[in-house]
Parts: C-alpha cells; structure tokens; sequence
C-alpha cells in the first residue's frame, strides 16, 4: 500500500473493490439538501492518478464504441429547429438541412439544393416549405427534383438525423435513448460546445470520473468512485458496465450536495451520468458527441452537446420549473465552465493520440 492508495483497495490493483449499488429503502430525508463544506483544499486531495487506469477507461471506451447507434448523429437542440426558420449542419461531414413542417414534424434532407447547389440552410421556410433562395425549387419533406430526405427523430429534448452512408452500421428506426425522468416534472437545459478532437476523445473524459474534483474543484470535492467496470474488452450490457461515484457537487464557496451517480455509455457517442441516490434521484445529464467535420487546417470537429434532465420530488421543486426560463441560463452556464475545461482535456488527447504520443 503506497499513502495516495485508498485503504479499501485491492491489494496491488489500486483499484477499489467493486461493491453493488445499495440504493436507499426509503424516501431521502425532506431536510435541506445542502450540506456544509469547507473551502477545497486542492493540493491536499487524494490522488487519483492510481486508480485512474488507462486500461479500464480504454477497455470501456472500447465496448461502448461496439454497441450499436443505428448511425443516429444528434443535430442539436430540439428547440433550436424553430418554425418557420431552416437549420443547418455538417454531421460526420455530410451537409444536413433541418426545418419543421406546417404540423411541427422534424424534417431533414441534404444540406444542398439538388438543382445548382445552393446552401439551403440559408433558404427560408413558407408554409412548412423550405424554399431555396436561388431559383425557388420548394420542398415540403418529401422526395423531389433528385433531393431525399434523411431519417429524423425529435425525442423533445434533442433533433436527431439519420445517416447511414456516414454510419456504416446496420439502421435502427429510432436513436438509442437512454431512460429519462418525465420531461414534464423536470428542468431541462441544453448546452452545446465545438472541440478539435473525435468523438471518442470525448467519450473518453467522461469516462474518466476520477478527474473530477481535481480538474474541476469548484464544481465537485470528495469524489471516490466506488464500483468500476472490468478491463475486459468484451461486449457487455450498457446498464452492467458502469462506473458508480460518489461526489458532492458543489455550490459556492461551503455548500455542497452529496450524491451518488452512476455513468454508462449507451452507444458509442453517449455518455450518461444517472443520480441513483441522494438529491435528485433519477436526474439525468446526458453528453452527446457529434462528429462534425474537419476545419480548414484538417483537424476533426466535435460538437459536445449537453442534455440536462434534472427532477426532484420536492414540493418546492414545481417553483424550480416554473422560473425553468432564469434557471435555464445558469445551467448552461455551469455546463459551459465545466466543458471548457473538459475541451481543454478531449482536444489535447487527440493530439497526443494524432501525433504518437498519447501514453499506452
């Protein structure tokens, strides 16, 4: 045993015993969940530098890379497709148009107009058309004039479009979606941010849990990740391959909120972090990779896209949702800090890994 390696570790692993999820057997306590929390002491944290194998996250990113997506690419925001209004992007680098018929329906097709070419992402939409802005050839969402359209699915949360000439992989009929609390009893968020790295770069940051409370202590302290999942690289369940951590999220300088979640990768590009126990059970953040395209010097894009799914069974949480429109900017704006830095972490991976040099 070395002094950095914790006490309930596996002797010469420095890894700490997996032991299953205990989930309460009653109703948390109705006390506030706030609990005191001294200033962080960020140089007399535990290492975790130890249990952070490169083996376990490179076994687990390996299997969530196996488990089929059905070449379904997050577009964005669902409420960033407005009515009346074209929305476009490259995904995996193939040009998508996105707009929404005369009865909100999602529709998505090929970014150019298959006359002369024209972007339609700058056409505008009458009447649930999308008319291009050169010549007027209109599209109501149905094959015409060479121009099919793409698979989409709108899940209320997140527009999805799909491609299977990008993906490669045998077609589902719907995105693979991980559970969610109702979105009508919860505050929902969505941020999104653009990195020069793969999607696996991404993949692999969240999961890495033991980061937390030293690349992000103002947002997490006392974070001992209790269960991780083997360093086999066999397929397994998504819901069995898990890594379960206990944190407390900070909030200001001494308060915190301790919880235990749960991160899985349902498919290769998503990861979802799950509060199992503690405040807010059942909350959501789920992390979306979209491979975009490269940019002018070759380098990948990712677009990071961040769904947060937060519920609560207090009665003051009806007030939460209801100032859903002011608490919905400082969300975003804690996503927007947190992947700042996590950008910081997927894009110098990639380098390391584009120019030989990533460890292992």
């Amino acid at each position: 045993m070395t002094p950095d390696t914790p006490p309930d570790a596996a002797p010469g692993s420095g890894l700490p015993h997996r032991r299953p999820l205990r989930l309460p057997s009653r109703r948390p306590r109705r006390g506030l969940p706030l609990r005191p929390a001294p200033p962080v002491d960020w140089a007399g944290q535990r290492p975790t530098w130890r249990e952070a194998s490169p083996a376990v996250i490179a076994a687990a990113l390996k299997r969530a890379a196996a488990r089929p997506s059905g070449n379904w690419y997050v577009l964005g925001p669902s409420e960033r497709i407005r009515p009346g209004r074209s929305f476009g992007r490259t995904v995996a680098g193939t040009e998508v148009v996105a707009w929404r018929d005369t009865s909100g329906r999602l529709v998505a097709g090929p970014g150019a107009c298959p006359h002369l070419g024209a972007p339609l992402r700058e056409s505008p939409v009458h009447c649930g058309r999308l008319v291009c802005h050169w010549h007027g050839l209109a599209l109501d969402g149905r094959g015409a004039a060479g121009w099919e359209p793409y698979p989409a699915h709108d899940d209320g949360v997140l527009a999805w479009v799909r491609l299977d000439a990008a993906g490669g992989e045998e077609p589902l009929e719907e995105p693979v979606l991980p559970a969610r609390p109702p979105r009508a009893a919860s505050l929902v968020a969505v941020t999104e941010t653009v990195g020069v790295c793969e999607p696996e770069d991404v993949v692999a940051n969240r999961l890495d849990p033991w980061h937390g409370a030293w690349f992000h202590p103002y947002s997490f302290s006392d974070l001992t990740v209790e269960q991780v999942p083997g360093r086999d690289a066999e397929p397994a369940g998504p819901e069995e391959d898990r890594f379960v951590v206990r944190v407390a999220f900070r909030l200001g300088a001494r308060g915190a909120v301790p919880v235990r979640a749960v991160f899985t990768a349902p498919e290769p590009r998503t990861v979802v972090m799950r509060i199992a126990e503690g405040e807010g059970a059942s909350s959501v953040v789920e992390t979306h990779a979209t491979p975009l395209g490269t940019d002018d010097r070759g380098r990948p894009r990712t677009a990071v896209t961040e769904a947060v799914l937060a519920t609560s069974d207090r009665p003051g949480f009806a007030l939460a949702r209801a100032a859903a429109p002011l608490l919905r900017p400082l969300v975003r704006r804690t996503a927007a800090r947190l992947w700042r830095d996590d950008l910081a972490y997927a894009e110098r991976r990639w380098l390391l890994r584009s120019t030989g040099r990533f460890p292992g």
